[in-house]
């Protein structure tokens, strides 16, 4: 691989970024002071971000790489193939450690009667139950092929599970596939007292052989195919008079055929089958990946149901409730305490139930006109949208903003929306070249012949359920600027212009840049004094890092806590040596994002929906900054 230098000294690449963020992740995992099914939920967590990292951020990369040669990360100067080798590279290592603390953690847990086993540790009793099991409820649903002349080389679906085999039959080498197919359960429990299960894989591992069994079997393997998911909707060519919900569901039939960006094997795998497997797949052998711990590891929280309240209270945290704000009277109306004073609830350790008994509330109350909502991610059982539903019912206006492109849950927003349309809502689908990230709730109400308003803003989704896992903000207000600001906010969305005017909400990406860099620029004029401190989920805007390496070389104190991505390289002297960055990863998903500019009666407090992200690739979020109060503000 080609040697690189980043374009400014203080910059790194975002991909490489994003790999030593989830490595602080697996971190945890490897961290014995936490709880040994916590540090089994870290490794989940650790594999379902390195699969949507391959699928989405390795296979634009290597779109990139097929469409664009003079491609150059702006910030450290590699083209699209080097940071692909760079990753390739990061990568192998991190198998490695996750399969350490994998290995690890299902060996303490035998210390409290929970076995994960591989088939030759089973007893006698037990591999007869598992034959037995096998004849009577896999053998007779499985779909074995060889591929020859006759059979082609089988469609791997993404992230499906298969055992591949490397037969000889009459002299001749073949290869054998044997999908796991999707109704089996992902582990077997066994009988006994003690909590013992297998991994189905290793049955079908195990029994391959008997599948197989007019073959000699020379190689077997487990192995899993990772696809590009990197859909663009911008890209497609659609019917004019196709609407936006039919055209996604076109979108994520075509995700499911992309082209594969990986292979994942779970044990050591020959030059001879891994050559073929790069052959049939279209890959290099850089994208073959040895996992030495079970592929997939989604079994985690299945596992949870069997295991009794003694195991769960000695391996697991504290129990965690959300305790209800000491700001609200909970015997009151919400509305009506709204309307005197703002209220700003801190999950999750302040309840979403605040927000969402307001909601209910306005959807019974007869002054309420209307309620407008942006929606990005819903929980699977939402009552959120149950109240939706209920105030449409009820003869309001109730219009939603519903996002369909985020992404992997476009299933799950097309089916809220069909159900909120069934309702009476009116639903819109945002715009076409921008993803609607904003999390802005309107509700509008008549009073004595006036209109008025009462306005929710927060920095994460309402999602009830990650409301219990992410630390986020919400704001519930009545002030009529905010509100006012809200009614134009909606009204512009609705016509597709992103460049309305507002007075106390800064929207993207017209309005939320320039806004930001002034306010850097003016904790700049203070030199020494100057006080800047972000709290957000990643820093990727050139333009914002440039902007701090100046606030840092003015003197300006710069304290940045960034979870993930974080493309600016901190104590650089002369240039930002004044720049401390944080990374917070623990028990609770740090997702609010907060920006204080000043210090003292001089403070300026905001916080915010969106990333400093650059755009270059993607599409970009959309959303709001708004004046909370003297002296604090709200942001997107």
């Amino acid at each position: 691989m080609s040697e690189y230098k980043p374009l400014q000294s203080y910059t790194q690449n975002r991909e490489l970024s994003w790999l030593r963020f989830n490595e602080r992740v697996l971190d945890e995992a490897c961290d014995k002071t936490v709880p040994l099914l916590e540090r089994l939920k870290f490794i989940s967590i650790f594999t379902s971000n390195l699969d949507e990292f391959f699928m989405i951020r390795v296979g634009s990369l290597f779109d990139l790489s097929l469409m664009d040669d003079s491609y150059q990360d702006n910030k450290s100067g590699m083209t699209a193939n080097e940071q692909l080798e760079k990753v390739y590279q990061m990568v192998k290592p991190l198998y490695e450690k996750r399969a350490d603390a994998y290995r690890e953690v299902l060996s303490e847990l035998k210390n409290y009667d929970i076995y994960s086993l591989e088939y030759h540790e089973l007893t006698k009793n037990e591999q007869v139950y598992l034959e037995n099991y096998f004849k009577t409820n896999i053998n007779p649903i499985l779909s074995p092929q060889i591929v020859d002349v006759h059979h082609p080389f089988p469609f791997m679906p993404n992230k499906s599970l298969f055992i591949a085999v490397l037969l000889k039959r009459k002299g001749q080498e073949l290869a054998g596939i044997l999908p796991m197919p999707q109704m089996l359960p992902e582990l077997i429990f066994l009988p006994g007292n003690d909590v013992r299960f297998i991994k189905t894989e290793k049955i079908l591992y195990h029994f391959s052989d008997k599948v197989f069994k007019k073959d000699q079997i020379l190689e077997k393997n487990c192995i899993c195919v990772t696809r590009n998911a990197d859909i663009r909707f911008e890209d497609e060519i659609f019917e004019l008079e196709e609407d936006f919900k039919a055209r996604m569901v076109t979108l994520l039939h075509k995700r499911k055929k992309l082209s594969t960006i990986r292979l994942e094997a779970h044990y050591d795998l020959s030059t001879k089958l891994s050559d073929y497997f790069c052959d049939k797949l279209s890959i290099t052998p850089e994208q073959v990946y040895i996992t030495l711990a079970d592929i997939k590891v989604d079994h985690v929280f299945s596992l949870f149901a069997k295991l009794s309240s003694n195991q769960l209270r000695q391996l697991s945290y504290a129990p965690f409730t959300p305790a209800p704000s000491q700001n609200i009277d909970n015997s009151k109306s919400i509305l009506s305490q709204v309307k005197e004073k703002d209220l700003l609830l801190f999950y999750p350790f302040e309840s979403m139930g605040s927000f969402l008994q307001m909601l209910k509330e306005a959807a019974a109350d007869p002054k309420v006109i209307s309620i407008k909502i942006t929606i990005y991610r819903l929980a699977r059982n939402s009552r959120l949208v149950d109240y939706l539903c209920t105030a449409a019912e009820n003869g309001k206006e109730v219009t939603i903003v519903m996002e369909l492109r985020a992404r992997f849950d476009e299933h799950n927003n097309i089916d809220w929306s069909e159900k909120l349309e069934n309702a009476g809502c009116r639903v819109l689908y945002g715009l076409p070249e921008y993803k609607i990230h904003s999390k802005v709730c309107l509700i509008t109400y008549k009073e004595k012949n006036t209109v008025n308003y009462i306005t929710q803003i927060g920095t994460g989704n309402y999602n009830e359920t990650t409301a219990e896992l992410y630390t986020d903000f919400s704001l519930l207000t009545a002030d009529t600027a905010i509100g006012q600001d809200a009614v134009e906010f909606f009204k512009h969305l609705f016509i597709g212009n992103i460049d309305g005017s507002y007075n106390r909400l800064f929207v993207s990406p017209s309005q939320l840049k320039a806004p930001l860099l002034a306010l850097i620029e003016k904790e700049i004029q203070k030199g020494g004094e100057g006080r800047i401190v972000i709290k957000i989920n990643s820093l990727t805007d050139l333009d914002f890092i440039n902007k701090l390496v100046e606030a840092s070389r003015a003197g300006v104190q710069i304290k940045l806590l960034v979870r993930g991505i974080c493309c600016i390289l901190p104590g650089i002297p002369g240039l930002t040596e004044n720049i401390t960055v944080i990374s917070v990863v623990g028990r609770f998903l740090e997702h609010s994002r907060v920006y204080s500019f000043g210090h003292g009666d001089d403070q300026k407090l905001y916080i915010s929906l969106s990333r400093l992200n650059d755009t270059q690739h993607r599409t970009t979020n959309r959303g709001s900054l708004s004046r909370a109060g003297p002296g604090s503000q709200v942001a997107d």
